[in-house]
């Protein structure tokens, strides 16, 4: 297998380094959409290995391609406040192609639409939960089961429904790493109440709209981006042409024997790379050499690492776990070169995020989204980085935190000369917080850290290798930062329960 790992690594990083190097020559300029291009060239060159599904990986490639095509048709410009939704527009495409082809699949949606009705007084509490910041920072559209996200809800109505065990997985998979258009669960509740709605009143347009998503996604999308003031290019123009291109994509995907849940989800989280991860708010927040530093050296300790360990690895979800492991161990590591570490963070975002929703009650569903990425992210990183710690002791050793029992090298931080000279990015005499400053403005956007193109790449090639299985959302325990810390939030996780 270890020609299949390698070519897992060498995919992965080959689309986390289209990413960082097109920033780093093009940040501080206007962006285009044909900026993209290095990434689906990257992606043009995956292909099946061993036993892998190809038509896995062709929903992954041609979607990207097709994304690619029909935005730079519609548009060679994407505003900062519209990109994060390109990653939006697939999974509803997607759903309606298997509508057409599976009469059985949209009669189970039909069932499921309707329990979301019958189910007014559960949307009601949980619409009310987030608006009020009950849960604490939570992701509306996280991807595991974490209390307040859309799947934690979707999946307490599924299990009220007699339909296909198979077609209920489709039906979550579809609201978690499948981004079933750009609603999150609360918002239409929220702005209703906040208008002067009655609970009663907001609870059913709350209803409503959960059910618009899944009757009727492209319309839906569509919709949903009028009210949002997108601007950037016609979404239903996009949604039919890429619909059309991805029609026999699906088709032989499903022929193939690939869960429902895997084909909606694959499509949707390959293409964000282009005019969302590659994109004007990106060549913004990187201007700043510090931020663009941290993404850099980060993408070089997770390289290091993997390539490091890749004779030892028995499994592709280990390549996974040493990507991720590597790259949290690295940015907590950044963080601690301040003297700050998760702890610190976590207690501090967490109260920033009570005082937030009293100011904004009518927030965007994921205006905590990336805060809870940062803070899960780091927690983890400083578990692995503690442990190192206290084994090291006083011996004077080099750090050498593990994840899933693989080295992490962090070498290639203090290899790096903005990290390591932050007395030139501010008063040099006094240049205590300049990398904390950087690590503040990626918790807004840590999609590079974490990292998004890394984990999606990874994430097709390890569904290939089994496509008839389910991938997602992840049912495991998410170990969520702010509840392992602060908040009292488990009991009110799905992620054993999931169908």
């Amino acid at each position: 297998m270890i020609e299949i790992y390698t070519k897992i690594v060498n995919e992965a990083m080959a689309a986390q380094r289209a990413d960082v190097e097109t920033v780093k020559k093009k940040r501080g300029t206007k962006y285009a959409v044909k900026d993209g291009k290095a990434y689906v060239d990257v992606v043009k060159g995956m292909k099946p290995a061993g036993e892998q599904s190809r038509a896995v990986i062709d929903l992954h490639v041609e979607s990207v391609k097709a994304h690619f095509k029909h935005l730079s048709a519609l548009t060679d410009y994407v505003r900062p406040e519209d990109d994060p939704f390109v990653e939006h527009y697939q999974t509803p495409a997607v759903l309606e192609v298997l509508y057409a082809e599976d009469p059985k699949f949209r009669k189970s949606m039909d069932a499921f639409i309707k329990a979301i009705g019958k189910a007014e007084a559960l949307i009601g509490r949980e619409a009310a939960r987030r608006y009020a910041g009950f849960y604490g920072p939570t992701c509306v559209v996280d991807f595991a089961l974490i209390p307040g996200s859309t799947s934690n809800v979707v999946n307490q109505i599924l299990k009220t429904v007699e339909i296909p065990e198979a077609h209920k997985q489709a039906i979550l998979a579809a609201k978690s790493w499948g981004m079933n258009t750009s609603y999150g669960i609360g918002e239409a509740f929220a702005t209703a109440v906040e208008a002067g709605d009655t609970l009663a009143a907001a609870t059913k347009k709350e209803v409503k709209q959960l059910q618009a998503i899944y009757d009727h996604p492209v319309k839906a999308q569509a919709d949903l981006m009028e009210k949002a003031g997108m601007t950037s290019f016609d979404p239903m123009k996009y949604m039919e042409g890429y619909k059309k291109d991805m029609e026999p994509v699906v088709k032989k995907a499903i022929d193939g024997g690939v869960h429902y849940g895997n084909i909606v989800t694959v499509p949707a989280y390959c293409v964000g790379d282009i005019s969302h991860h590659i994109a004007q708010s990106t060549y913004n927040m990187c201007k700043d050499d510090v931020v663009m530093g941290v993404i850099e050296a980060v993408t070089d300790v997770m390289e290091r690492s993997l390539r490091a360990s890749l004779e030892k690895v028995r499994s592709e979800y280990q390549i996974l776990s040493i990507a991720t492991g590597a790259s949290a161990a690295a940015t907590e590591y950044i963080l601690e070169l301040d003297g700050f570490n998760a702890p610190v963070v976590v207690d501090l975002l967490t109260k920033r995020f009570h005082n937030y929703v009293q100011l904004y009650p009518t927030r965007g569903a994921a205006a905590e989204l990336h805060n809870c990425d940062f803070m899960d992210m780091i927690w983890r990183g400083w578990r692995m980085l503690d442990t190192a710690r206290r084994k090291r002791n006083g011996s004077g050793e080099i750090l050498t935190p593990l994840v899933a029992g693989f080295p992490v090298d962090l070498t290639p931080i203090h290899e790096h000369e903005v990290l390591m000279n932050p007395q030139r990015y501010a008063y040099p005499a006094s240049a205590i917080t300049v990398r904390f400053s950087a690590l503040m403005r990626l918790a807004d956007y840590p999609c590079l850290l974490t990292s998004e193109p890394v984990t999606a790449t990874m994430m097709t090639n390890i569904i290939a290798l089994q496509p008839e299985k389910i991938a997602a959302p992840a049912r495991v325990c998410k170990d969520c930062a702010s509840a392992s810390m602060i908040d009292f939030r488990h009991e009110y996780c799905q992620w054993r329960e999931a169908v």
